[in-house]
């Protein structure tokens, strides 16, 4: 499961590993707490429209990877904050889908490096994963829907990687689900800067490509394969 505040957020920071284990067979799901409603920046464009704009531009970024389940939460966008009913939210997500692993955006970046300063909401959203613990939220327990705590967190972001996944197989995939973003893209073509970004994330690893992620582990390997089989495979 990924975790995020925005449209194309998966597809900057980690569309190359979910197409890596999509094609793999594993299932994977998107979890949008925003719908990008005030990034179009357009004359007479409305919030409505423009979120109607940006969630189609999430699906067919979704099929292009192979993803089938997507949840948008509609938070408003620029103002998500880390309320009780936002992590009501995501746990209920975590719960239903059951993943082993969540993906998410790193909650301690502010600046990262010399021309980026992290969103606010990115940080927002990124403080739930872990609250998929079963004594929070007994309540969603009527829906039908029983406490699950992922195997692991994988924290997107700049600093500190620690886990580093090959995507050269899958990284012209990221870069087509990127394009589907096209109220974003308009004249930019992403390709030589996320091809860039990548390979500086494989060097001195063998890879050509690759994503980076600060794994937190929450259940350990031999616990999880006690009571739910086999663990995702990853690379480091």
């Amino acid at each position: 499961m990924v975790i995020v505040a925005h449209p194309d957020d998966i597809e900057f920071s980690c569309a190359g590993t979910v197409a890596h284990w999509v094609q793999g067979g594993t299932q994977v799901a998107y979890v949008l707490c925003t719908s990008g409603e005030v990034g179009i920046a357009e004359a007479g464009m409305t919030k409505d429209k423009a979120a109607k704009i940006r969630e189609k531009e999430v699906l067919a970024a979704a099929e292009t990877v192979g993803v089938k389940d997507v949840t948008f939460l509609r938070e408003p966008d620029g103002m998500l904050q880390p309320t009780l009913e936002l992590r009501r939210k995501l746990v209920r997500e975590i719960r239903r889908f059951k993943p082993e692993i969540v993906i998410c955006g790193d909650p301690t970046i502010v600046w990262a490096g010399d021309t980026y300063i992290n969103h606010p909401d990115h940080r927002a959203d990124a403080t739930f994963p872990a609250a998929g613990q079963p004594n929070l939220f007994e309540e969603l327990g009527e829906e039908g829907i029983t406490a699950h705590k992922p195997r692991k967190v994988y924290v997107t972001g700049w600093n500190e990687s620690d886990l580093f996944v090959n995507i050269e197989d899958t990284i012209d995939i990221k870069i087509a689900a990127l394009r589907a973003h096209k109220s974003q893209m308009k004249d930019w073509d992403p390709e030589p800067r996320i091809k860039e970004w990548a390979a500086e994330r494989g060097q001195g690893k063998e890879m050509a490509y690759a994503e980076g992620f600060r794994v937190v582990t929450l259940v350990s390997d031999e616990d999880w394969e006690k009571t739910n089989g086999r663990v995702l495979p990853e690379e480091s």
